[in-house]
């Protein structure tokens, strides 16, 4: 069924861009979105070239960066409690 649905531009573009990024098309990208919302699952896709899944794991490592809270690291926290201990 075609349907046409009125969305943001800008909204479109990242999701026609990520969805090239992991060599889907927004087509496939939106059908796979409707099954999960509706709990199916979609059919797994065991053809994900490793270019693909990196590509995929980066950009959400950037989102994740983008949205991180400021201050220090959790490695920075570590070090400073390991530091705390360690003197007498």
């Amino acid at each position: 069924m075609k349907v046409t649905i009125d969305i943001p531009d800008t909204l479109y573009r990242k999701v026609k861009a990520k969805s090239a990024l992991l060599g889907y098309s927004v087509r496939e990208t939106t059908t796979d979105l409707y099954q999960q919302w509706l709990g199916e699952s979609p059919p797994a896709d065991e053809n994900v070239s490793p270019e693909a899944w990196l590509a995929s794991w980066l950009a959400d490592a950037d989102a994740a960066a983008r949205t991180a809270p400021g201050g220090p690291t959790a490695r920075q926290l570590l070090d400073e409690d390991r530091n705390r201990l360690e003197r007498p």
